[in-house]
């Protein structure tokens, strides 16, 4: 008679020191990505140089298309690393090691940001890209435990309290560094004074998980190859995999179209209030927040209507409505061009990205859950779906910061975001296609 384990969830203390992991590297991406440094990258260089043509490796750009060509740069390194992470992760037995490699090099990287006063652009440039890699790279580690400490039916409870420390750590730096920029008489030293206290808040809470995450144990026969290819080999077996499934191959096209356009609009959201629509620090902050609060009640709101329209119904209707916000911003950047303040109305319009922010990408990963075939290499096919969007990212940014600076004398970033269109038109074209192929196979 067969004997069959049953995996069980680990220790409360375990459990706990995880999901402070969340707590500490939350701060980054709030604080650093969407809030205090696209602002004060624009304003200090701005400062610096007297104008939005700023010098970078011999050749001058728009200040903020800089930030957006540094950002698609730092996204297409971790997109070409994710593959050979993913590897170490499921063959080798230290990915504690690697998960604290990347931590520190992220929060360190924060720390320095402090030394970046506007005039030293490479410096600015290269830190930034390097606190984006650290905190991905840490991220596949630090998933990558989840199912090694949770058994399957606890799963879902464990990664939401993950999700919910992660929320409220970063909100609550982000209050201390708005408090700071209120504080202090120098707006641009309490944003410097915020990028520092963002990488100690980041190393000093990390070491509540790696003091209690365990150790791997890997199994010598699962050790084989090389690193450096095999993440890459598991890429192509999943992609042609997904080749021979009509509905999961158009779904997939799909997400990379609307994926450009959903994160390059929460990426380039404050850039775009502090530019085009002249909004101060303080209210892009306080915008970034209403974000963050409404779409909780979003991400809630979409898996209910999942369950009753199905995944890909949502989905197109909530793209229709991403295409009305990219149509309501150009129309925002339109007003203060005729002279009207647009305040309140972009505070509408951070209300309507966040009922859909958190939705469409929670959506997204369940829906690929779903169609993706019975199999228990489950990791190689959310590698590809996580390559993709990666992948997807950097080639929205980079887009959104070509054609601001093609366009900077007539229109610039208001142009960008009306040629968003384009991604989510494409995008539920594939989507509509894996719809109606999936009602054939059904009737078939």
């Amino acid at each position: 008679m067969a004997l069959i384990i049953y995996m069980q969830t680990a220790s409360k203390k375990v459990i706990n020191g995880w999901a402070m992991y969340d707590w500490a590297n939350s701060v980054y991406n709030l604080v650093i990505t969407t809030t205090f440094f696209p602002i004060y990258f624009a304003a200090a260089t701005k400062d610096h140089f007297g104008t939005e043509h700023i010098p970078f490796l011999n050749r001058d750009y728009v200040n903020s298309a800089l930030y957006d060509y540094a950002l698609a740069g730092a996204y297409l390194i971790i997109a070409l690393l994710y593959p050979i992470l993913t590897s170490i992760s499921d063959t080798r037995g230290n990915k504690k090691q690697f998960m604290q490699f990347f931590c520190y090099l992220g929060a360190l990287s924060c720390c320095s940001l402090y030394f970046f006063d506007g005039s030293n652009v490479e410096y600015g440039v290269s830190v930034f890209v390097l606190a984006a890699i650290g905190y991905s790279g840490s991220l596949v580690f630090y998933n990558s435990y989840l199912p090694e400490i949770a058994a399957e039916e606890d799963r879902d409870r464990i990664s939401a309290r993950g999700y919910s420390l992660g929320y409220v750590g970063s909100v609550l730096l982000q209050i201390v560094g708005f408090g700071l920029v209120l504080g202090l008489p120098s707006a641009a030293l309490a944003t410097r004074i915020t990028f520092l206290l963002v990488g100690i808040w980041w190393i000093v809470f990390a070491q509540f998980a790696f003091r209690v995450l365990p150790k791997q144990s890997v199994s010598a026969d699962r050790i084989k190859g090389n690193i450096f290819s095999d993440g890459f080999q598991e890429i192509k077996k999943v992609y042609l995999q997904v080749r021979s499934m009509p509905v999961l191959k158009r779904f997939l096209r799909g997400f990379f179209f609307y994926s450009m356009g959903v994160q390059t609009v929460m990426l380039a959201a404050t850039l775009f209030g502090s530019k085009v629509l002249g909004l101060s620090d303080t209210k892009l902050i306080v915008t970034v927040v209403i974000i963050q609060l409404v779409a909780i009640i979003g991400a809630w709101s979409m898996s209910r209507l999942s369950g009753i329209f199905g995944n890909f119904r949502v989905l197109i209707g909530v793209i229709f409505f991403w295409i009305f916000v990219c149509l309501a911003a150009y129309y925002a950047a339109s007003l203060k061009e005729q002279g009207q303040d647009p305040e309140y109305y972009f505070y509408g319009l951070a209300v309507c990205v966040g009922l859909v922010m958190g939705g469409i990408q929670s959506l997204s990963r369940s829906t690929f859950a779903k169609l993706m075939p019975e199999t228990k290499d489950t990791a190689s096919f959310f590698c590809y779906y996580d390559f993709t969007e990666k992948i997807a990212i950097a080639v929205g940014i980079l887009s959104f910061g070509l054609i601001e600076e093609l366009t900077h004398a007539n229109g610039g970033m208001k142009n960008s975001i009306l040629s968003l269109m384009v991604f989510f038109v494409i995008g539920l074209i594939f989507l509509y296609s894996a719809l109606k192929k999936q009602k054939q196979l059904k009737l078939s």
